[in-house]
C-alpha cells in the first residue's frame, strides 16, 4: 500500500456541508443526521472513505467489521480499498450458519448482535465501523463480541460522532470519527 492510494484529493471540502440534518426524525425532538446526501454524492463519497481509509489503515486491521446496517454502507467499502476482509455483526435471524451472539442494554431497552462463529480467527486485528457515534450502547456491544470471538479490537471508526451524547466514553479501544457534531 502507497500513501497515494489514501491522499486526499480535495483537502479544503467540508463534508459536514453533504450531511443533512433532519429535524424530529425519527421521533419529535432528535435531529438526525442524515449521511445519504454524502453517499450519493461520488466526489463527496471518495473524499469521505479516502480520509477514512487514511485513518482506519494506521490501525494495520487484517479484517473490517461493519455493523448492521448503515455500517456496512463504510466497513464494506474501506475493507476493499485497505484489502482486509470484511464481516457483518447482525441482528438476530439474519445471518446464515451457527452464530455466537451478545445481549446489551440501550437507553431505550435492549438489543442483541450476531457474528458468524466462523468470521474471526482467534487473534486478527480487527476494526469496527459505524456510520454514527451516539450514546456508544450498539459500538461496545460489537467491541465486546468481538473479543468475544477471539479477535484482537484494534480501533473503532465512525462516519459522525455526536459528542454531546459521550459514547466516546463507553469505548475503550482507539477511535476514529471523521466529523464530528456538538449536542
Amino acid at each position: 500500500m502507497t500513501d497515494t492510494a489514501y491522499a486526499d484529493p480535495q483537502p479544503e471540502i467540508n463534508l459536514k456541508d453533504f450531511i443533512r440534518g433532519v429535524p424530529d426524525f425519527p421521533k419529535p425532538g432528535i435531529l438526525f443526521y442524515d449521511i445519504s446526501t454524502l453517499i450519493r454524492h461520488a466526489d463527496a463519497w471518495q473524499i469521505a472513505t479516502a480520509r477514512m481509509a487514511r485513518a482506519v489503515a494506521a490501525f494495520k486491521p487484517d479484517v473490517i467489521a461493519g455493523i448492521e446496517s448503515r455500517g456496512f454502507l463504510t466497513a464494506a467499502p474501506l475493507a476493499q480499498r485497505l484489502g482486509c476482509g470484511f464481516i457483518m455483526l447482525r441482528k438476530p435471524g439474519k445471518l446464515p450458519g451457527k452464530t455466537i451472539s451478545l445481549q446489551y442494554g440501550l437507553e431505550y431497552g435492549a438489543d442483541e448482535l450476531h457474528i458468524q462463529e466462523d468470521a474471526i480467527i482467534p487473534g486478527q486485528r480487527v476494526v469496527v465501523l459505524d456510520d454514527l457515534l451516539a450514546t456508544g450502547g450498539t459500538l461496545a456491544a460489537s467491541i465486546a463480541l468481538l473479543r468475544k470471538v477471539g479477535a484482537e479490537v484494534v480501533g473503532a471508526s465512525v462516519l459522525i460522532e455526536l459528542t454531546g451524547l459521550k459514547g466516546r466514553e463507553k469505548i475503550d479501544t482507539d477511535l476514529n470519527a471523521l466529523m464530528s457534531y456538538d449536542m
